[in-house]
């Protein structure tokens, strides 16, 4: 499985996920730190969920992040959230 279908999995099964879109933005950053050739080291996340609606921003934040895991999060140099309520 790759980082983005783990991504998306883990989203998934955590929210109730109206819409959701996982894009690999790493080729974007060839030349950067963090790069990692084959990409997946570089996300955007656009997400929609009805839990969203009663958080802060970084508790929306902290609970994708948590929802993510530690293991998923120390893989990923960069991750762009993009979260709509």
């Amino acid at each position: 499985m790759t980082r983005s279908e783990k991504i998306r999995a883990r989203l998934e099964e955590r929210f109730d996920v109206q819409t959701l879109d996982v894009i690999d933005e790493s080729e974007a950053h060839r030349g950067h730190a963090g790069f990692q050739e084959g990409g997946e080291s570089h996300f955007r996340v656009r997400i929609k969920a009805p839990e969203f609606a009663e958080m802060s921003r970084i508790s929306r934040h902290r609970a994708i992040h948590d929802a993510l895991g530690k293991d998923l999060m120390t893989q990923i140099h960069a991750l762009t959230l993009e979260i709509d309520i």
